[in-house]
């Protein structure tokens, strides 16, 4: 690790091979928690590159507990979070409207790491099972449309690092590679990233590996559809400006979509707007990012996505699906 550190330190770049081998080397305990929290640091400071991504990403992937699923034609939606906007569990709430709306959703998800309350720590705190076993998580998909997949039982490799994250608290690189490692391999992918370059990077690796993609960040620094302004969206046969108009809704305020000061208050506003009681910009917001997912397997425009997670969310069938989940996990 010395020589690795070295290296990085003078602005030297990695191989994909020396990228993955890293990884390999973190997942087998071969370095000490400060080298690995030195390495972490390294990557705050410094752009990665496509190759050191690749790399990570293969590594990972290649050393997960890997749940085929390739049946059920699934999307994931997630961000890499890392924003330091504290929205409210958007891309959670959105999994629900979209499985609600008929499309299969394999959610990979996690504890917060930069933020109050992440996809893991809202759904734990609503009583849904994490399980890695494959015939749960069979029967959750046939019987609910969705499976939630928690990050830590499907990367073992990962131990060694998850306390140093906590302690670090920011964001690192295992935040771009969150929504690039589901175990479940899903075919369409609706990911959020916090800033430009990283989007560009996703779009490439997707389109490399033959996903059915939408990437989304928005230009005001949100990794997902936030409504307060434009956002782009890369896709695989095109690039976009998606604004508020393009949804048939008006922008609204940061403020509007800010989310709780602790778990606990983060699923209150989950469980408000779940049932179909949320304020029109937390609904729009939810609706819109849902839409985009639904647009993505299905084909649809982003407005015709809109509606149709629209009448998901307010139907009640989103809600319905939470409440699925919930029995099954009791």
């Amino acid at each position: 690790m010395k020589e690795i550190l070295n290296r990085l330190i003078n602005h030297d770049r990695l191989t994909k091979s020396e990228s993955r081998e890293v990884l390999v080397n973190i997942s087998e305990g071969k370095y000490n928690s400060n080298q690995i929290s030195a390495f972490l640091t390294v990557y705050m400071m410094r752009s990665i590159t496509v190759e050191e991504l690749e790399g990570f990403r293969d590594a990972l992937l290649g050393l997960c507990r890997a749940v085929d699923f390739s049946d059920y034609n699934a999307i994931d939606l997630c961000g890499t979070g890392g924003d330091g906007k504290n929205t409210f569990n958007i891309s959670t709430l959105s999994s629900f409207v979209t499985a609600g709306a008929g499309v299969n959703v394999t959610k990979h998800g996690n504890y917060g790491v930069s933020s109050v309350s992440g996809s893991s720590n809202v759904m734990e705190h609503l009583g849904i099972k994490f399980s890695n076993d494959k015939n749960f998580l069979k029967r959750s998909m046939d019987e609910v449309g969705m499976c939630v997949l928690h990050a830590p039982l499907f990367h073992p490799a990962m131990k060694n690092v998850a306390p140093i994250r906590r302690e670090l608290g920011v964001k690192t690189f295992f935040n771009m590679l969150g929504p690039m490692v589901n175990p479940a391999f899903p075919r369409n992918q609706l990911v959020g990233v916090f800033d430009l370059e990283l989007a560009r990077m996703y779009g490439y690796l997707y389109q490399k590996g033959g996903k059915n993609f939408t990437i989304l960040h928005a230009l005001d620094g949100y990794d997902e559809i936030s409504l307060t302004g434009a956002t782009k969206a890369i896709t695989n046969h095109t690039e976009l400006m998606l604004t508020p108009s393009d949804f048939g809704v008006e922008a609204h305020q940061q403020s509007d979509i800010y989310g709780g000061e602790s778990v606990e208050s983060s699923a209150k506003i989950f469980m408000k707007v779940i049932s179909g009681k949320g304020t029109d910009a937390q609904n729009n917001v939810v609706c819109a990012n849902a839409g985009m997912a639904i647009a993505t397997v299905e084909g649809l425009t982003p407005k015709q996505g809109f509606e149709k997670a629209k009448e998901t969310l307010l139907s009640g069938k989103a809600a319905t699906k939470l409440r699925q989940l919930q029995k099954l996990s009791a």
